[in-house]
């Protein structure tokens, strides 16, 4: 079989467009009349047009300099540019109307935030309400604080609940398990988590199984006998699950619908009020600290540094470069050869980001770095990256630490524009 050969002479008249001294020809694929081609078939095909293509790969910035979006592929049906495509399209979010049954979860949320624990709970709770077996779908109830971001965890309805009081928060939950009958109630195998889960087994008289290290539908293990045996079971109605059992939930966003329950008052008990009271940062071992400043190379006013840890309500840390050369003292470095960071936040200074410092805050939830060096592997590990002199950055922070502190003082006394001075 022979296949249809073009003329290309007859194409290029096709496509020429009349007027003009110069041959001007359009780039749309034209289709010539039947005695065009000796076969009297259609033919030609569609050129791109790079500046077309440029302007629908354009994304709205404000910035001077153009920013494209390399990712999109326009074609036919394709019109509209990425930026109005992601306007156009609605976030989609999962609604389980009427779910067979609830599971029930209940993070610490310390600060009115999700903790990486509080988020793996989430995770297996979403994990037991969609692998349930012919039980049909769940929902997952997340009973606490008003959380934004409740949703984008996996929560299809949410129980609000600020209580303070351990007392009242486990009342609370009690008559909360007794109005919605869930399938299973998961707390965090943490100091809070855990003692409020026995309260309320204590309470509701429901089976709990604690220190839970792998969960399914059909089966909870927990570790037995000094760890040297595991105990296997069904997953009974309450289940503590220990830290970094669980995977977070990393799918589509889920409704996070408020469910209006009344929640007894529960009358004052011999403990009549109780506050936290935080350790003193700095001298907290890095090992137990939530937030660190560490100093690197980068810094030689240590005075400065020393100011801002403290003015942060930090715990100070040093890479080894600074404890080798005794700016520090040893039990401050933090990284491979020192200490391995569980911490919150880590706010390196003037660090390059040796491997071995790295290896030390490889479980860090956010980084913040400063540092002079684009191209350093701290920069590239911060999740906020700062391209300066930590010399300069340091007395600024310090300025705007001064400037909110007076600024609430004003907003709390403001006819007091003198603190130092007393009043007659």
């Amino acid at each position: 079989m022979t296949r249809p050969r073009l003329d290309p002479r007859a194409l290029r008249e096709a496509r020429r467009v009349s007027g003009g001294e110069r041959p001007r020809y359009q780039l749309a694929a034209v289709t010539l009349d039947a005695g065009a081609s000796p076969f009297g078939s259609p033919f030609g095909r569609r050129r791109r047009n790079p500046r077309t293509e440029t302007l629908a790969q354009a994304v709205p910035s404000p910035a001077s300099r153009p920013r494209l979006d390399r990712a999109w592929q326009g074609g036919a049906s394709s019109t509209a540019s990425p930026a109005a495509r992601m306007q156009e399209t609605a976030p989609r979010i999962r609604i389980i109307e009427d779910p067979a049954f609830l599971i029930l979860a209940v993070p610490d949320a310390a600060g009115g935030r999700l903790s990486p624990h509080d988020r793996q709970i989430l995770g297996a709770a979403r994990t037991l309400a969609d692998k349930a077996g012919s039980a049909g779908q769940g929902a997952v109830v997340l009973f606490g604080p008003p959380l934004a971001d409740a949703g984008d965890n996996g929560a299809d309805r949410l129980i609000q609940c600020e209580d303070d009081s351990v007392e009242s928060r486990a009342a609370a939950l009690a008559a909360a398990i007794a109005h919605l009958h869930p399938k299973h109630v998961l707390f965090p195998e943490s100091p809070d988590g855990g003692d409020l889960a026995r309260r309320v087994a204590a309470l509701s008289g429901l089976d709990i199984a604690t220190d839970i290290e792998a969960l399914s539908a059909s089966q909870a293990i927990r570790p037995s006998h000094a760890r040297r045996r595991e105990q296997r079971m069904v997953p009974p109605p309450l289940l503590a699950l220990s830290a970094d059992r669980a995977a977070p939930h990393t799918g589509i966003r889920h409704e996070a619908r408020p469910i209006p329950l009344e929640l007894p008052q529960v009358e004052a008990s011999a403990l009549t009020g109780w506050r936290d009271i935080p350790p003193d940062a700095g001298k907290l071992a890095l090992t137990e600290a939530s937030f660190v400043v560490s100093a690197g190379n980068g810094i030689t006013d240590f005075a400065t540094f020393h100011a801002l840890t403290a003015a942060l309500g930090a715990t100070p840390g040093a890479s080894r470069v600074i404890c080798d050369a005794g700016l520090m003292p040893r039990d401050r470095q933090v990284g491979a050869t020192g200490s391995i960071l569980d911490a919150t936040c880590y706010f390196a200074l003037g660090i390059a980001g040796a491997p071995q410092h790295l290896q030390g805050v490889a479980g860090v939830e956010h980084v913040v770095a400063v540092n002079t060096d684009l191209h350093a592997a701290m920069i590239a590990r911060a999740g906020l990256a700062i391209v300066a002199d930590a010399q300069d950055i340091m007395p600024a922070i310090l300025a705007a630490l001064a400037a909110e502190r007076d600024a609430s003082r004003e907003r709390v006394n403001p006819d007091d524009h003198s603190p130092g001075r007393e009043t007659p």
